[in-house]
């Protein structure tokens, strides 16, 4: 038996020296040391012995079976490492090359837009009102001067939830929800939103859209202070040599009620496709708050006045960076939004 034990010892070494591979090593491991191996049935046979015999052998058997797995260990480690050496000379970095551009988000033209007048009005004193999507018709239409069956109600049609509940046609509930929990004092808020109407969606319509709503309450408000407003928010999204006009109109929350047009930036009046051949681009809706709307708020129309105007986001946005259908600004096509590339320092 150990003459048996020296010549499985040299063939072991002799087999762990020749392989190549971590799969060959492997090989030898299970083939010599498994549980099946010749080491491993030494020691099973050990019971055949004689009591003399067997702490010798047993010591013979397991001097070689460590002697083996030693060196089968520092094998695999050179293995291990030759293949690490390898993989690191054909996977190698140049670091010389440019590295990968990572694209940077943007903010959207409507967002642009909407920041740029919230932060002009917020610099007049004004503050930030918001209000529910899914509004009452109460605050939609009746409180703002709109009864049932009123036929103004037509031009908003909405998509209605119940016979009381729909989806906001404007940002106008909102002021009526300022003016009920004002309770009589003064207001100066923009009411920012999206909206929706029941309307066939093309280049210039579609069932959602977002609005800029403005309200001012308190003593002694004019409609001169309307205009020196308007006339600011003009120049501020469209140039300071933007001219004004107000054309008289017809709100049911306003009376007096005006539009307002710009003077066309294109052609400085003289007329061009932008504003249609006529110099005047048609941009919002104004007014003096009616007095039943201030009455229904708990206002005293006698003491107090206001006026409130309406704007679309993207009626500013579609002029200021001429964009020629409104559709755009909802299909997330990133070859449109990527003209719209961060220039702030």
């Amino acid at each position: 038996m150990e003459e048996q034990l020296k010549q499985l010892e040299q063939e072991a070494l002799a087999k762990i020296e020749a392989a190549a591979t971590l799969k060959e090593l492997n090989d030898v491991r299970v083939a010599y040391l498994g549980k099946k191996g010749p080491i491993t049935d030494l020691l099973k046979g050990m019971g055949k012995l004689s009591a003399e015999e067997r702490p010798k052998m047993g010591a013979l058997v397991n001097t070689v079976r460590e002697k083996v797995t030693a060196v089968l260990e520092e094998k695999v480690t050179v293995l291990e490492e030759a293949a690490i050496a390898e993989k690191l000379a054909s996977e190698s970095i140049d670091v010389t090359l440019p590295g990968r551009e990572i694209k940077v988000g943007n903010r959207h033209p409507l967002t642009r837009v909407i920041e740029e007048i919230e932060d002009l009005f917020i610099g007049m004193g004004y503050e930030i009102a918001e209000g529910p999507e899914v509004e009452k018709d109460y605050y939609n239409f009746e409180a703002l001067n709109l009864p049932k069956g009123h036929p103004a109600r037509d031009m908003q049609d909405s998509f209605y939830i119940s016979e009381e509940i729909l989806l906001r046609t404007h940002t106008s509930p909102v002021q009526a929800r300022t003016m009920e929990e004002k309770k009589g004092e003064s207001i100066r808020i923009i009411c920012p939103g999206k909206v929706f109407r029941r309307d066939n969606d093309d280049a210039t319509h579609s069932h959602q859209f977002m609005q800029i709503e403005g309200l001012v309450i308190g003593e002694n408000i004019r409609m001169s202070d309307l205009k020196g407003t308007l006339d600011t928010l003009a120049k501020k999204m469209f140039g300071a040599d933007r001219e004004i006009r107000l054309r008289p109109s017809f709100f049911p929350f306003t009376e007096p009620s005006v539009e307002m047009d710009i003077s066309c930036f294109k052609c400085g009046g003289s007329g061009c496709n932008v504003c249609k051949g006529t110099g005047w681009i048609e941009i919002l809706g104004a007014g003096m708050v009616h007095p039943n709307v201030l009455e229904m708020a708990g206002y005293d129309p006698k003491k107090v006045s206001g006026f409130a105007f309406g704007i679309g986001a993207e009626r500013i946005a579609m002029l200021k960076y001429g964009v020629d259908d409104i559709r755009h600004f909802y299909t997330s096509d990133t070859r449109f939004l990527s003209q719209f590339e961060r220039t702030e320092a």
